[in-house]
């Protein structure tokens, strides 16, 4: 049953959500995902969300042809964001994607640290086209979360765990690295290419908050989403990252979990907006402006005296 976004919400504020997956029948990989998105889209609406970047392509889901047709139904609320490997999409692969009608792109998972020198002409092209790129920072996330739950004591999680394991034959392990996803490589990267709009996910993910902190800090081209999960947000609110350690022009809001979970998600922040007394201004600021600015969908304007 699909929820209406509750009045207050839905008069006063749009929802800017910069990391929503392509969504994906797990256990039928090659069903026709456009149903899916049908749904993820009344979803989405109906949670109060104005736009949303949609990660598309990659290793998972659907083709970049056939996202693209698809998200091409929904040009009001869905904004397209290809997931790229940069060890086979470089410039002239970047350009094509702008052209078929991506607006940004997303990584994670890569060969080699997100500085890597071969990496560089995709970002390169990316800066020139306006294209926003997302970054996974860190440990990628399993279906479990082990501080929150445990197969052993909860019948869902045992559920996930069985199914997860289920999976392992069609999905096997890549060579992957939380160090080559570092917050530390956004330094290098903003500092080469400082018209390059760039977002490192989850506040940089738990062992790197100082690091992503410490980047957005200086790199006025950087900042960061606050998906990631119950964790993340008890660290943000513990941790005082909101506004204090990360100024509130640095923070975006993005869901970054199954359509079934968004409204879930959007109300988790707003208590957390709630307990941290956070002005009408800089809530508006999380959940529309930032994201928006960053897309393009707003003009920044500077402060005057």
């Amino acid at each position: 049953m699909i929820h209406s976004a509750p009045p207050s919400r839905a008069a006063t504020l749009k929802i800017f959500d910069v990391h929503i997956h392509f969504p994906r029948n797990w256990e039928k990989p090659n069903e026709d995902p456009a149903p899916l998105v049908e749904r993820l889209a009344e979803i989405a609406t109906s949670a109060g969300i104005t736009k949303g970047c949609v990660l598309t392509g990659g290793r998972f889901g659907p083709s970049y042809e056939r996202g693209i047709e698809i998200l091409s139904q929904y040009p009001d609320l869905f904004v397209p964001v290809a997931v790229i490997d940069p060890e086979v999409i470089g410039r002239d692969e970047v350009l094509e994607l702008h052209e078929m009608g991506y607006r940004g792109l997303k990584l994670i998972g890569v060969a080699r640290p997100y500085d890597e020198p071969d990496y560089l002409a995709a970002y390169a092209a990316a800066e020139r086209l306006g294209m926003p790129i997302l970054f996974h920072m860190g440990v990628i996330g399993g279906g479990i979360d082990y501080s929150i739950t445990h197969q052993r004591r909860d019948p869902k999680a045992a559920a996930m765990f069985q199914r997860m394991q289920g999976m392992r034959d069609r999905n096997p392990m890549r060579d992957v690295s939380a160090n080559r996803m570092s917050p530390v490589h956004l330094d290098t990267i903003a500092q080469r290419f400082p018209d390059l709009r760039i977002i490192g996910a989850h506040l940089g993910n738990q062992g790197n908050y100082e690091y992503a902190t410490s980047v957005a800090r200086w790199r006025p081209n950087v900042a960061l989403d606050m998906s990631g999960g119950e964790t993340i947000e008890r660290h943000a609110v513990e941790l005082q990252l909101i506004g204090h350690e990360i100024g509130i022009e640095k923070l975006v809001f993005g869901s970054d979990c199954g359509m079934d979970d968004i409204r879930e998600h959007i109300d988790r922040f707003e208590a957390i907006y709630e307990e941290l007394q956070l002005s009408e201004a800089d809530r508006e600021r999380l959940w529309w402006r930032n994201g928006a600015e960053i897309y393009g969908f707003e003009e920044p304007i500077l402060a005057e005296e």
